[in-house]
C-alpha cells in the first residue's frame, strides 16, 4: 500500500496534442492520483521555411484549454529546430534516394521519446505520457510494449523504435480503451475537445497534400514510366522520388481497361515502372529483405515459433520466419516498399524492427 501511495504521487508530464485521445489521457491520469503537467510541444509551423498546413496555433490553445479544464499546470516546449534536423531532413533524404521513408516513427523515437523526455526529465518529471494507443508491460524485468486493445486505432506500429530506457520512463494511459470509449470519457468529463476530429497527416506537419509538400521542397527530373510487363513506354513521371509502390493516383496513364500500379523505381535511370491491375503479381512477394534490427525487447525474449509482422501501418501482422536479415511470409504481401519498417511481434507484444531494403 506504501508503495502504491508513492507511485501515485509521481509527476507525469503528459504529451498534449490538442485532441482528444491525450485529453482523456490527462483525465485518467488525475482519476489514478498522478500530479499531471500539460505539455505542448511546437514542433511546426508555417514560418519553418519548408511548407505544410500545420494549425498549431489551435491546437495549442486547444491543449491549454484542456488543462485549465482539469485545473492542471500548462507547459510549452519549442522543438521546431530539432524537428527540422532529426525529422524533416531524413523525410527528404530518403525521399530523394527514392525510398518510402515513415517520418512518424522517427519522431516518436527523437523528439517525444527523445528530446521531450529528456526534457521533462530534467525539469522535475518522474514519468511522461502520451495519447498513444499502445500499452506498456513489466514481466521479469523487461518492458514490454503491447499493441492497443482497439486494433483499429493500434499505434505500436510507430513506437517500433523506442527502446527499454524509454518504456521504463513512459506510460500510455488509453492503450485500454477503444475509441468510442475514449470519445465517452471525454463527453463525460465535458472536455472542450470532446467532439474535434482526429488529426491527420504528416506527424506535427498535419494534414497535407504529399506530392505537392514534396514538389515545392524536392527537384524532380521528368523520366519515362514503362510497363513492367510488356516493356512498353506508357507515360512520363515528373521525378521518380514522388512516387510510392502501390501508389495509383497521379500517374496520369489512360488508354486502358485496368489502371495502373506502380511496382518499381529505378533510381539511377529516372525510370518508374508499373503493372496493370491491382492484383498484378509484380504489386506482390513473400519476402522481405531489411536492414539491421532494432531491438525493443531482447531477442532472447522473441519466441522464433510464433513470429508475425507488418509492413506498414493498420496492416494486420502477418505470420512468417525469420531468417538472417530477410522475413518470409507465409503468404504474399501486396507492395512492399523500400524505406519503410517491418515490425515484428509475437501475438501483441512488439519485438523490434527493421527497415525495409
Amino acid at each position: 500500500m506504501i508503495m502504491e501511495k508513492l507511485a501515485k504521487t509521481k509527476t507525469i508530464y503528459l504529451a498534449l496534442s490538442g485532441g482528444v485521445d491525450s485529453a482523456v489521457a490527462a483525465v485518467l491520469l488525475q482519476k489514478q492520483g498522478y500530479q499531471v503537467i500539460g505539455c505542448f510541444m511546437k514542433n511546426w509551423s508555417d514560418e519553418s521555411g519548408v511548407g505544410g498546413d500545420c494549425p498549431w496555433e489551435r491546437d495549442q490553445k486547444d491543449a491549454q484549454a484542456v488543462c485549465e479544464h482539469l485545473g492542471i499546470e500548462f507547459r510549452s516546449y519549442n522543438f521546431e529546430k530539432q524537428y527540422r534536423a532529426k525529422v524533416i531532413s531524413y523525410f527528404f533524404t530518403e525521399i530523394k534516394a527514392g525510398r518510402t521513408p515513415n517520418p512518424d516513427v522517427l519522431c516518436n523515437s527523437e523528439i517525444k521519446f527523445g528530446i521531450f523526455l529528456q526534457r521533462a526529465l530534467e525539469d522535475g518529471a518522474d514519468l511522461i505520457a502520451t495519447g498513444h494507443y499502445a500499452r506498456v508491460k513489466k514481466e521479469d524485468g523487461v518492458y514490454k510494449l503491447l499493441k492497443g486493445i482497439d486494433s483499429n486505432k493500434d499505434q505500436s506500429y510507430f513506437l517500433c523504435e523506442l527502446d527499454q530506457e524509454q518504456l521504463s520512463k513512459t506510460l500510455f494511459p488509453i492503450g485500454e480503451f477503444t475509441k468510442p470509449q475514449i470519445r465517452q470519457i471525454a463527453l463525460d468529463n465535458k472536455l472542450p475537445v470532446a467532439d474535434k476530429k482526429d488529426s491527420q497527416g504528416i506527424c506535427f506537419v498535419g494534414k497535407i497534400n504529399v506530392g505537392k509538400f514534396l514538389r515545392d521542397n524536392i527537384k524532380g527530373e521528368i523520366g519515362l514510366i514503362m510497363d513492367m510487363d510488356t516493356k512498353e513506354i506508357v507515360g512520363k513521371h515528373d521525378g521518380v522520388a514522388f512516387y510510392t509502390i502501390g501508389q495509383r493516383e497521379g500517374l496520369n496513364i489512360g488508354g486502358s481497361t485496368l489502371p495502373y500500379f506502380v511496382c518499381g523505381k529505378d533510381k539511377i535511370n529516372n525510370i518508374l515502372y508499373v503493372a496493370k491491375g491491382k492484383d498484378n503479381a509484380r504489386l506482390f512477394s513473400s519476402e522481405v529483405e531489411f536492414d539491421k534490427i532494432h531491438y525493443v525487447i531482447p531477442q532472447k525474449y522473441w519466441d522464433p515459433d510464433n513470429l508475425s509482422a507488418s509492413i506498414r501501418y493498420r496492416q494486420k501482422a502477418e505470420v512468417g520466419k525469420l531468417i538472417g536479415n530477410k522475413f518470409s511470409f507465409a503468404s504474399l504481401q501486396r507492395a512492399i516498399a523500400q524505406g519503410q519498417k517491418i515490425v515484428f511481434y509475437n501475438d501483441d507484444v512488439l519485438l523490434g524492427s527493421a527497415t525495409i531494403i
